[in-house]
């Protein structure tokens, strides 16, 4: 095998097309085995293989810096750049990240993990190189949709101005995440089609030089294409066309669907462990699409991740015009959501905890000073969500919180999390964010009667006295649980509190609990610092009650393990329960 001898990529440099080519063979068996077993990305790996080859046999990592966009194409060149083992034997398999990661080697330069960035990146890299004035090529790899992103355009805009060499290699697989959308494509679709001969170029519009490589999965062109180009004096753009998921049957016929995979049967391509039970994705597109035959108002809108939402290929069709996917570009998804709503249409953005941050200023500006009524469902915002580093979904509840006229609602089950769907995108007052619960989860069919149109009125569904539990979202069966110990423990039994209203205070039900409370403990899945617990805190600042907020510690975790999390943060039943009667 060629592989097991490739320890970085001067290896790569001895061998021959042909090897290479076998190499390739040899790879994408390593990546099936292992995303077999492990999981992970896989249809943007398998269609970069080659490339990743023609790179490393062309240009001299580390000296020349490659910049992946995204990451979920950085497989192959991790195991040409010093970790193959973490891709051969399994006892290796989490030795690496699945992100770009310069802790990990030389080879990387950026930890990334959100999209649109390598361009952006590269021209830094490429600016402070010629400021110092040093040579080496800067190359940034592209793909899997990323150029719907704002940035991407932005680093393509500036580029130009660069005056100076900077590669960035288009992988055009015809696909984001789901299928692509928006004129853009149309260009490459174009461009694909007259193999890169078309007068209408996006990239050269743009002022940059242009290099289109039809075989992107073919070792010798791709050699061929990136020597023409290196050392080049300006920036360029070569455009690759490549087959996502090439090299595994399922994966090249599915593309969305194998995209990203978890463990599965290699000869059949099926889940090892299926999935059966319900969550809230199902949840939403089972309402929405319920709601959208009844009001033809209402509209879904993806920014690039339309199963989020529970929109696979099947219900997108259901939907028609009523679903919107605007690319990876969260930015104009808020800003369109604002537009629909203050025009009287009625608008749901869904979207990953880890990804709202990429519109803080869009939610802000557009949406919440002009007070439009749309709608935001938050995902797998919870310390039991993603877990790497870039994917975090810790701090979704400081960020949001703290925008004036947004309500952000902590529904505790799928019974309150339908209630304040339904109240939302009926109302026409408010901003709302509403952010599902993390773990497994919780249906109880209770009927809920809260009016969320009272905003910051909490809901006291345990009366007790001395201590008081306000378990906010994912942590409110935490704090029955821990009332429940309490009682056990000490025979009083605490009150508990179910908050739904992440943005504000009840400020009457906690004056009203300094009458016979001496401890007022908050629990709030997701940072401190600037969160839930801190609000209450404030109030009882002047008084002689006590507040203790429980709740994790700014900082960034990577590939954690969750219980390990939750003890280092004191947030274990048998830790708050202590807390709590020592203070008592």
């Amino acid at each position: 095998m060629y592989i097991e001898k490739i320890n970085g990529p001067e290896d790569v440099k001895k061998l021959s097309v042909e090897e290479m080519t076998q190499l390739a063979e040899e790879m994408r068996t390593a990546l099936l085995t292992r995303a077999s077993i492990h999981g992970g990305h896989f249809g943007p790996n398998f269609g970069m293989v080659e490339a990743t080859i023609a790179l490393h046999y062309v240009f001299s990592s580390p000296e020349d810096k490659i910049v992946y966009d995204v990451s979920h194409q950085t497989y192959p060149h991790k195991m040409l750049t010093g970790r193959k083992d973490a891709y051969l034997y399994e006892e290796h398999y989490d030795d690496v990240s699945g992100y770009s990661n310069p802790h990990e080697s030389e080879h990387d330069h950026f930890t990334i993990g959100h999209t649109s960035t390598s361009v952006s990146l590269a021209c830094g890299l490429a600016k402070a190189r010629d400021l110092k004035h040093e040579k080496y090529n800067v190359i940034a790899v592209i793909g899997d949709g990323s150029l719907s992103g704002g940035e991407a355009l932005e680093g393509l805009d500036y580029a130009a101005e660069l005056n100076g060499n900077l590669i960035i290699i288009v992988n055009d697989n015809d696909m984001s995440i789901a299928e692509n959308h928006g004129g853009l494509y149309q260009n490459l679709k174009l461009l694909r089609e007259t193999k890169g001969q078309a007068e209408c170029n996006l990239f050269k519009a743009m002022g940059l030089d242009y290099l289109y490589i039809d075989q992107g999965n073919d070792v010798a062109s791709l050699i061929e294409g990136f020597k023409k180009v290196k050392d080049t004096k300006k920036a360029v753009v070569v455009h690759i066309r490549t087959q996502k998921g090439k090299g595994y049957l399922p994966a090249e016929k599915d593309k969305e669907t194998w995209h990203y995979s978890g463990p599965f049967h290699m000869d059949t391509g099926k889940p090892l462990v299926e999935e059966v039970s319900e969550d809230y994705s199902d949840v939403t597109v089972k309402y929405l699409l319920d709601k959208m035959k009844k009001d033809p108002t209402v509209v879904a809108i993806t920014s690039g991740t339309p199963t989020v939402l529970g929109f696979t290929a099947d219900k997108r069709k259901e939907a028609g015009s009523q679903f919107v996917d605007v690319g990876i570009a969260e930015e104009t998804a808020v800003a369109l959501a604002s537009g629909i709503a203050a025009n009287g249409g009625k608008p749901i953005w869904g979207v990953y905890s880890s990804f709202v941050q990429r519109t803080y200023d869009q939610i802000s500006q557009d949406l919440c000073i002009n007070g439009n009524a749309a709608t935001m469902v938050v995902y797998w915002g919870t310390v039991y969500g993603m877990n790497d580093v870039t994917h975090l979904g810790l701090y979704d509840i400081a960020m949001l919180s703290n925008i004036p006229n947004l309500v952000y609602l902590a529904p505790t089950t799928k019974e309150e999390y339908l209630a304040m769907l339904d109240w939302s995108m009926e109302q026409n007052e408010h901003p709302v964010a509403i952010r599902t619960p993390g773990s497994t989860m919780i249906s109880d069919g209770k009927e809920v009667t809260k009016d969320f149109s009272k905003i910051n009125t909490y809901e006291m569904t345990q009366k007790g006295s001395k201590a008081a539990l306000i378990g906010l979202g994912t942590f409110y069966s935490l704090a029955k649980e821990v009332a429940a110990e309490i009682e056990a423990k000490t025979g009083t039994k605490a009150t508990v509190i179910n908050p739904y209203y992440i943005t504000g205070i009840d400020q009457a039900m906690l004056e009203d609990l300094k009458k016979d409370h001496d401890v007022v403990v908050t629990l709030e899945d997701g940072i401190l610092d600037g969160g839930f617990g801190e609000k209450i805190t404030r109030f009882y600042g002047n008084s002689n009650v006590k507040v203790l907020n429980f709740g994790l510690k700014k900082e960034f975790l990577d590939r954690y393990n969750v219980e390990d999390v939750l003890k280092a943060n004191h947030l274990t039943k048998d830790q708050i329960v202590a807390d709590i009667i020592s203070t008592l």
